[in-house]
């Protein structure tokens, strides 16, 4: 069983380090690159929104929850942050991180580990870091797997993990463990998912596979790590 805190305490951990060596080793401007997978966004606004998730869902306060994840609810966060530097962004995060590990403590589906997660990632892709450890996001692909991939006419394998609905006569899908992690939270686009799904899902099923939906735009693919 994932230990959904310690998820959370380590990708922010990451997400700390990667701006910071950004910052470091590029300046100001390294963060202002627009961020594929939230074109509305760039780098530094990525990181205002995951500091006001994480403000957000410890303050104990409904009204600050109202309206997630809608795009109103995100574009707050990051607009009350705009003119505060990229430091306070990370400090606020990171000084969440006692309070989130403690309310997801028992959570099944953490959304706010998954969003951290799905955000790093993000981030990895639109500073061409490449893929991040699997250590953070791994978890999250299997916690979904099951769900997304129930009603696929295919033995999937996902790594070591064998899903979907297929019996011994039906075909053997292998999915690359980050393309569904990425894939699953729209990250990929239509064309892209349709190419490593082989053509076995209709657009329907290929859709359901989408938490927030499909998109249209093709997104960067980033270098595996070396095995």
């Amino acid at each position: 069983m994932t230990d959904w805190g310690a998820l959370y305490a380590a990708v922010v951990a990451a997400v700390a380090d990667l701006a910071t060596e950004m910052l470091e080793e590029q300046g100001p401007d390294a963060l202002e690159v627009v961020v594929p997978a939230t074109p509305a966004w760039r780098a530094r606004d990525v990181l205002a929104h995951l500091a006001g998730v994480a403000a957000d869902n410890v303050s104990g306060d409904e009204a600050d929850m109202a309206g997630a994840p809608s795009p109103a609810w995100t574009a707050r966060q990051v607009a009350t942050r705009a003119e505060a530097p990229v430091a306070a962004h990370l400090a606020e995060l990171r000084g969440h991180v006692p309070a989130v590990r403690a309310l997801v403590a028992d959570a099944s589906r953490p959304a706010v580990v998954w969003d951290v997660c799905v955000h790093h990632a993000d981030l990895c892709e639109a500073l061409g870091t490449g893929r991040p450890d699997p250590a953070l996001w791994r978890p999250v692909a299997h916690a979904v797997a099951p769900g997304l991939l129930s009603t696929v006419t295919a033995r999937v394998t996902v790594g070591a993990a064998v899903y979907g609905a297929g019996g011994p006569e039906d075909p053997v899908l292998a999915l690359d463990e980050y393309e569904l992690f990425r894939g699953a939270f729209s990250r990929r686009s239509r064309r892209q998912m349709a190419g490593w799904l082989d053509g076995l899902l209709d657009t329907d099923a290929l859709d359901a596979l989408c938490i927030f939906g499909p998109r249209d735009d093709d997104q960067p693919l980033p270098v595996a790590a070396p095995a």
